[in-house]
C-alpha cells in the first residue's frame, strides 16, 4: 500500500482492520489527514459512515465518478449508488482473477 497516496472522494478501498476486514467500501467523506468517512451502501449506509483511521484501509486505484460527482453537486449519494460501485469494482476484481487463472 502507498501511504503517501492521497484519498479521495468516491475512492474505492478494502478494509483492512476492524469489525469487517476484507470488505469494500467507498470514501464519502474526508475528515482530516488522518480519517476518512467510508459506506458501502448495504450494512454501513451513507446516513451512518464509518470513520476510519487510513492506516486501516487499502486504497484501491478504482474511482466511482457517479459517486464522486453526486457528493461534489448534492453533498449526497444514495446507498444504491455506494452498493453498484462497490458490485462493480468486485465483479472487475473476479473477472481478473479468472483471466490470470486461465
Amino acid at each position: 500500500m502507498d501511504t503517501d497516496q492521497i484519498p479521495q472522494l468516491g475512492q474505492i478501498v478494502k478494509v483492512l482492520r476492524g469489525s469487517d476486514p476484507g470488505k469494500y467500501a467507498v470514501i464519502i467523506g474526508l475528515v482530516d489527514s488522518r480519517f476518512v468517512l467510508i459506506a458501502d451502501g448495504d450494512k454501513r449506509r451513507f446516513d451512518s459512515p464509518k470513520k476510519k483511521n487510513r492506516l486501516h484501509l487499502q486504497l484501491q486505484s478504482s474511482i466511482s465518478s457517479e459517486v464522486a460527482a453526486s457528493i461534489r453537486e448534492t453533498g449526497r449519494v444514495t446507498n444504491g449508488k455506494l452498493r453498484f460501485a462497490v458490485a462493480k469494482f468486485v465483479d472487475r476484481l473476479q473477472a481478473e482473477a479468472n483471466e490470470k487463472g486461465e
